[in-house]
């Protein structure tokens, strides 16, 4: 049988579901109103973190460092977008839904070009693509006129079936179609073998061009979708309504357990990871903590997990 703390090494999700628990029996004895149904905000909250941050993890997983900074322009640009073109109507939305879907595709392109044809590193390239969507949804803004929403998508949003909210569900079958992707196809296993050797990989016949396109591709789409959904949950859109994910995003992700470096990257850890993060911001609303203080706590939680990331990747070549 092999031993408990090498079963949690090779389930690295399993921290962020320790942490959740621990969390939530601390807030469960600070105050007698935390229960099964207050946790149902927190894991509706965790779940719109989710989807963006699940769309990092495939970006992250190329390796090198990679990560996808461009993701909260993305979701407020397609919050604005959603609001506008759908007009508060589903048959609107049905139009809104593919301009939504092919902002975030192309950005994920644009990312993919600048970082493999130009060689500029993935955390200046998504950043300055970022700048250009941010004035996109400038001009945006100046033609937002109604706050009417889907009917349709303020269902997807806000509403809950058995007491359980449908995006924390929708989150669920996207961990599990990204989990399957990852696992169980060729393009999974090779963005596995790119993100932990891109020269052997390369070697070895991989279209290293594709996979990392495809990966930024599918985080700029998930994105997207992000915004869509914030945008009815909200009842609106607003200038910098993404901006929380830029940290946020990234610090679900490797909470979760995927390996910032590239190489291994688990769904289900992401999802975890979203809840925990966003545990933890309660936990410190509840304790009256300025959002500043919020900011560097999380700040110092993601430090933490990528210092022990790096200490094992140390022992390990050693």
């Amino acid at each position: 049988m092999s031993h408990p703390l090498a079963w949690l090494r090779a389930h690295r999700w399993s921290f962020s579901a320790i942490g959740i628990l621990l969390l939530w029996a601390m807030l469960s004895l600070a105050t007698a109103r935390f229960s099964l149904s207050s946790l149902s905000g927190v894991a509706s909250s965790a779940s719109f973190l989710a989807v963006a941050a699940i769309g990092q993890m495939f970006a992250v997983a190329t390796g090198g460092g990679n990560v996808d900074l461009s993701i909260p322009s993305v979701i407020t640009l397609t919050a604005f977008l959603t609001m506008i073109v759908s007009g508060g109507s589903d048959a609107g939305l049905l139009a809104a839904l593919p301009l939504v879907l092919a902002v975030g595709l192309a950005t994920g392109a644009i990312n993919a070009l600048l970082i493999l044809w130009l060689r500029i590193p993935a955390i200046i390239a998504t950043l300055a693509v970022g700048y250009v969507l941010d004035t996109a949804a400038l001009l945006a803004n100046r033609r937002f006129t109604t706050f009417a929403i889907s009917p349709i998508l303020r269902t997807l949003a806000s509403a809950h079936i058995a007491g359980v909210p449908m995006i924390l569900l929708l989150a669920g079958l996207l961990a599990a179609c990204s989990a399957a992707l990852i696992g169980r196809t060729g393009y999974g296993r090779t963005l596995m073998a790119l993100g932990q050797n891109d020269v052997a990989a390369s070697l070895a016949g991989a279209r290293v061009g594709r996979i990392v396109t495809i990966a930024f591709m599918l985080s700029g789409a998930l994105a997207a979708i992000d915004g869509a959904l914030l945008s009815a949950h909200a009842g609106g859109a607003f200038l910098g309504m993404g901006r929380p994910y830029l940290l946020q995003s990234v610090g679900a992700v490797v909470v979760g357990g995927t390996l910032i470096f590239g190489g291994s990257a688990t769904a289900l850890g992401t999802l975890l990871g979203s809840v925990m993060l966003v545990l933890i911001v309660t936990t410190m609303q509840i304790a009256g903590l300025p959002g500043g203080v919020q900011d560097m706590v999380q700040g110092v939680v993601i430090i933490a997990v990528l210092a022990a990331a790096g200490s094992g990747l140390s022992r390990r070549a050693a």
